[in-house]
């Protein structure tokens, strides 16, 4: 069994992560500071299990960094804390600077004072893990894969701030010493994400007939990675990845956004049709492109097939339609959400 300090592991892919991993019989210790994307009802299932104690606080607070680490001496840290939404970070940068960048030093500052106080074997068999995006390196043209060793070229406030923790995280490891880790993962999906982004977005809208948003012509590209599929990889990698690389996490499935939406509608026309018998594709609308959309992202992860012996579970099919019907199954938790201030509107433009 081993310990693991999770911070921002009440978000999307952090709480999925945490559920797997005390699944597998690991004790997390669950920082998160519960901001709008934060939702504890996410791990509902773990409440009154001893293996999961969570802490509600900011990366960038050092001192309670310190504390949890002095207190449990945990195996590893792995941070997926993160402001994470493209649009968001149009309308709001500075946020975004101070999480993923500002944050990610602080965290990374208590974690070397005390991986220092570490001996023996505690200290070669201690890891740092930091969760990134393929959105790092900018856009891709028609061809051509993002490999561990692709420029950055970030192209919005978000992959900006993401790049900078990248580069704080690697810098750490080459000043320090700091046994560091890092993941570059293609766009997730699936259970627990928060209805801002497209896959959930559109499921909720086109359940409610409401018409479907389709940013500029709908032929960006990305490569959709199933949540849990991405969650073992980040194990995988922590369990035996070599110390200082990257590792680039895809899930093998290139699709236009518009594909991806008309994927959508096409399982809702067989497990939940319109009352009025009209086909959810007739809802989609073409608006405005977001400023700066990238127009294709697609990763090679083969350095992580190779080395780690790790490869997707899931393919788009059978992930996406796991996933209409989590929401479908799941319209509590997705209500809870819309109860509060988001009410799906378009951020961003």
């Amino acid at each position: 069994m081993k310990t693991l300090l999770v911070t921002g592991g009440a978000g999307f892919i952090g709480a999925n992560f945490v559920l797997q991993a005390v699944a597998a019989g690991n004790r997390v210790v669950n920082l998160d500071k519960l901001t709008y994307a934060g939702n504890l009802q996410t791990l509902a299932s773990l409440e009154g299990n001893e293996q999961h104690i969570f802490v509600r606080g900011d990366i960038g607070d050092r001192e309670l960094i310190a504390a949890l680490l002095a207190r449990h001496r945990p195996d590893a840290v792995v941070n997926f804390a993160a402001e994470s939404h493209v649009d968001r970070s149009i309308d709001g940068p500075s946020a975004f600077i101070e999480t993923n960048v500002v944050g990610t030093l602080s965290l990374l500052e208590a974690t070397r004072d005390h991986w220092r106080t570490l001996q023996g074997c505690l200290s070669s068999a201690f890891r740092f893990l930091h969760v990134s995006t393929d959105e790092v390196y900018g856009s891709l043209g028609d061809e051509g894969l993002f490999t561990e060793t692709t420029p950055y070229a970030p192209n919005s406030p978000y992959s900006a701030s993401k790049a900078a923790s990248d580069h704080l995280v690697r810098a750490f490891h080459h000043t320090y010493g700091l046994p560091v880790l890092t993941t570059n993962c293609s766009n997730n999906y699936g259970p627990y994400q928060f209805p801002e982004k497209l896959i959930p977005l559109v499921i909720q809208k086109a359940l409610a007939g409401e018409t479907l948003p389709v940013y500029g012509d709908g032929m960006n590209v990305r490569d959709w990675l199933y949540v849990e599929d991405h969650c073992s990889a980040i194990r995988r990698v922590l369990d035996a990845g070599r110390v200082g690389e990257t590792y680039n996490v895809g899930g093998n499935s290139e699709r236009a956004n518009l594909v991806v939406v008309k994927t959508i509608c096409s399982i809702l026309d067989e497990v939940s049709p319109l009352p009025d018998g009209k086909l959810h594709e007739s809802l989609i609308t073409f608006v405005r492109d977001r400023p700066g959309h990238d127009r294709r992202y697609a990763i090679d992860a083969s350095k992580l097939k190779d080395e780690l012996g790790w490869t997707p579970t899931h393919t788009f099919e059978s992930g996406i339609r796991a996933t209409v019907q989590w929401y479908l199954d799941n319209r509590s938790w997705v209500q809870g959400i819309l109860d509060g201030s988001y009410q799906l509107e378009r951020l961003g433009a």
